[in-house]
C-alpha cells in the first residue's frame, strides 16, 4: 500500500545503522540518556495503569505524545517507552486494551525510527500492534490483535496478521 505521495511507512523511517557485533538495541543509549527512558517508563505505566482517562491523557502528554481532545487510552495499552514523543493521537480515537503503538524496531544491524499518526475517531481494538511509520486514517477501525505494518486508509477497517484490509460482502 502506498500513501498519496506513492510512499510507504518504510519510505518515512529514519535509518541508523549500527557497527560492532552486538545488534542495534545496545545503541539505543547513542541516542536517549537512560534517565529520560526511566522518566518515559514511569509515565508509560501510569497511562497504562490508571483508571482516569484524564489521568491517562495527562500522563501521554507528558511523554511528548500530542493528544487530541477526547483521546480514550485504554487500561495496558502501550506507549513506546523510548520515543513517545512521535506518536500524534488524534481527536476522540481509541486505543483499546493492550494495544502498543511503536516508534522504533531494533535490528541487527541498525535500527529504525518511525511516527505513528493514529486520526481522528479511529480505533485500534485490543492488542493490536501498530509499527513505526504506521499511520491509521480518521474513522478507521484495527481490528483486535491485529499488527499493523502499513497504512490504514481513513474509514477502512483491517484485521489480521499483518492486517489486511477488511472488505464486506453485499447482499
Amino acid at each position: 500500500m502506498t500513501d498519496d505521495d506513492g510512499g510507504t511507512r518504510f519510505d518515512r523511517l529514519d535509518r541508523h545503522p549500527t557497527e560492532g557485533p552486538r545488534n542495534s538495541l545496545w545503541s539505543w543509549t547513542d541516542e536517549k540518556r537512560v534517565v529520560d527512558v526511566v522518566y518515559n517508563y514511569l509515565f508509560v505505566l501510569v497511562a497504562r495503569l490508571a483508571p482516569s482517562l484524564r489521568l491517562k491523557n495527562w500522563a501521554l502528554r507528558r511523554l511528548g505524545i500530542d493528544v487530541g481532545t477526547g483521546v480514550s487510552w485504554g487500561l495496558e495499552a502501550t506507549p513506546d517507552v523510548f520515543w513517545p514523543e512521535r506518536i500524534t493521537l488524534g481527536d476522540h480515537c481509541i486505543v483499546g486494551y493492550d494495544a502498543t503503538l511503536l516508534c522504533h524496531e531494533f535490528l541487527q544491524d541498525e535500527y529504525r525510527l518511525g511516527d505513528v499518526v493514529v486520526g481522528e475517531r479511529a480505533m485500534i481494538g485490543a492488542g493490536a500492534i501498530v509499527l513505526p511509520g504506521v499511520e491509521i486514517g480518521a474513522d478507521a477501525q484495527v481490528a483486535a490483535n491485529s499488527l499493523v505494518t502499513q497504512d490504514v486508509p481513513a474509514g477502512e477497517t483491517w484485521a489480521g496478521v499483518p492486517a489486511e484490509r477488511v472488505t464486506r460482502e453485499q447482499n
